[in-house]
């Protein structure tokens, strides 16, 4: 099965599995019911592909991060990466923790003020060698006021919150 055969196959996973979780409860389907959607990663909605396809290692070693190609996809913690080449996918499978956002790629403000909200991919600063992403431009400018006391209480949150998502994503 070819990458591009693979993709399609997943999105259309993906759409069936939405469609049967809405038809099962009426109309819209609670977390609990969604737990096939539910990752500690924040994925696109409906290619399941982490940072929206976007290479995790360009951040580090490029002006601007490159999306990647699904020739160069990798799973990992249960979630496709999209890489821009095959070098770059090798480099991600040797450490993933260095190069995969911190915080599951959750905007990282919002976690400082004890809330989930989906990071974007396009708003982030590489800080201490780790890459964070931010809901908002708003968000990241707020961040870069105070950087240490938000990683901080990002992390006391994340500690909370990330165990809340691992219970969604558990069958009941």
């Amino acid at each position: 099965m070819t990458a591009m055969m693979r993709q399609i196959h997943k999105q259309t996973l993906t759409i069936v599995f939405v469609v049967q979780a809405i038809l099962a409860t009426g109309f819209f389907a609670p977390a609990a019911h969604a737990s096939g959607l539910v990752s500690l990663f924040v994925t696109n909605p409906l290619t399941g592909v982490a940072l929206d396809g976007m290479d995790p290692v360009s951040y580090f070693t490029e002006t601007d991060p490159e999306a990647g190609r699904p020739d160069f996809e990798y799973d990992w913690s249960g979630v496709p990466w999209y890489f821009a080449t095959a070098a770059n996918r090798d480099v991600f499978m040797r450490s993933p923790e260095v190069y995969a956002p911190q915080f599951g790629g959750h905007g990282t403000m919002s976690l400082s003020r004890g809330y989930l909200s989906d990071g974007n991919p396009q708003i982030y600063l590489v800080i201490a060698s780790r890459l964070y992403l931010f809901y908002s431009t708003a968000n990241r400018d707020a961040f870069l006021l105070s950087p240490g006391p938000a990683i901080k209480d990002a992390g006391t949150h994340w500690a909370e919150l990330s165990k809340q998502l691992l219970a969604r994503a558990t069958p009941q």
